[in-house]
């Protein structure tokens, strides 16, 4: 876990992204227990408070959720809900950007769709 302080995204947000990144990749699977908020803080050198505010916004994702006297404990369902989240997120930044331009440049559907198929293609050929 690497927190930048020299960017402008908050302390708290940066936790809460790279927990969900960790459970998303199935570093932490779901139904199973995270690092405490004393373990982050020790060990990113942070106030136990700004990690714990990060949590508290996975908690009110339902992304996770406490266990009394045990911890921070991976919601079932988690990485479905973080899959839809970033699916809606990845909509909203480039997929409706994307369309836009394309509007401007008069382009049809049929044309995004070969731009798309190429991009694939390359892809796939560079690896």
């Amino acid at each position: 876990m690497y927190i930048n302080p020299n960017i402008d995204k908050p302390i708290f947000i940066q936790i809460a992204e790279q927990l969900e990144d960790s459970i998303f990749t199935g570093t932490y699977p779901e139904e199973t227990k995270i690092p405490s908020t004393n373990e982050i803080s020790v060990l990113l050198n942070i106030n136990p408070h700004t990690v714990l505010k990060g949590m508290n916004m996975l908690v009110d994702q339902e992304i996770i959720y406490k266990k009394r006297g045990l911890g921070m404990f991976v919601k079932e369902g988690a990485v479905i809900k973080i899959r839809q989240k970033r699916q809606n997120q990845f909509y909203d930044q480039y997929i409706a950007t994307l369309l836009e331009e394309a509007s401007k440049l008069q382009m049809s559907k049929e044309e995004i769709i070969t731009l798309i198929e190429r991009g694939y293609d390359h892809e796939l050929n560079s690896n």
